[in-house]
């Protein structure tokens, strides 16, 4: 629910600037892995904010790009890790809800697709459906490659300093561009801060790679010029709260502790 608040907030934002006139029909990009964010931004144009095609980015987990294109989910493929692993996700629970919305609130419906999931690891919409998802989604997915690359290039050409899952939208926007030949007025919705992922934004700025650690943060701020968010600032000054380290298989006394059961 507050995920649909900052589409409103990002469109009368994008009216402030001069990027839109009040009213006028724009694209959204979306980052996403468990499809929540873009599920937001549909509930969002439902209400009535004037939203076009909303363009699911996906990294090379694409299941949810084949999901738009096809009408058919189908988790069984390779699982890549990436540097955007928010979005490393092959079973998109978020989609069940789109579902729900899909089949005019048929909730029996959804509970079979559901079934099939976990019976088959795939499913298929009937024809209505998948003309009706294709109808107001587009997807697309980037590399690691172009990834990285859509980091330098925004950072050089644009000085704005992209976190890898929003880096996702932005290489993957940028092929579709250059794939379609037009390019309409989107808002790229930017989902984490690159100083989560410093290691891996200092990597696309300089080829250098490192190993992940707080005190990147500083390094990154010192190559970029873009401050520290204050809620990360010296991370790698301050005592590890929490140092314990509980095995899978032994993980339900641990729980039960803390539950106080």
């Amino acid at each position: 629910v507050p995920l649909v608040v900052y589409y409103v907030s990002a469109y009368l934002d994008a009216v402030k600037k001069g990027f839109i006139e009040m009213g006028e029909v724009t694209d959204v990009a979306v980052p996403t892995g468990n499809f929540g964010n873009i599920l937001a931004a549909y509930i969002a144009k439902k209400m009535g904010l004037p939203v076009g095609k909303l363009i699911c980015a996906s990294n090379e987990n694409n299941v949810l790009t084949d999901f738009i294109e096809t009408g058919v989910y189908d988790k069984n493929r390779p699982f890549h890790t990436t540097s955007s692993p928010s979005m490393d996700i092959l079973i998109s629970s978020n989609v069940e809800r789109l579902l729900w919305f899909l089949s005019g609130h048929d909730s029996a419906f959804v509970a079979e697709k559901m079934k099939e999931l976990s019976a088959d690891g795939r499913y298929e919409l009937p024809e209505d459906m998948k003309t009706a998802l294709k109808a107001c989604f587009k997807g697309g997915w980037a590399s690691e490659d172009a990834v990285f690359g859509a980091i330098a290039k925004n950072e050089k050409e644009n000085g704005y300093l992209a976190d890898t899952h929003t880096s996702v939208a932005l290489a993957m926007l940028d092929d579709m561009r250059k794939a379609e030949g037009e390019a309409k007025k989107t808002i790229v919705a930017s989902t984490a801060s690159p100083f989560k992922f410093a290691a891996s934004v200092l990597e696309a700025l300089d080829g250098e790679k490192r190993v992940s650690s707080p005190a990147l943060s500083d390094e990154l701020a010192e190559k970029s010029g873009v401050p520290v968010p204050e809620p990360l600032k010296d991370l790698d000054k301050r005592p590890v709260r929490f140092p314990g380290v509980v095995k899978k298989e032994d993980m339900r006394e641990p729980i039960k502790k803390m539950l106080g059961i």
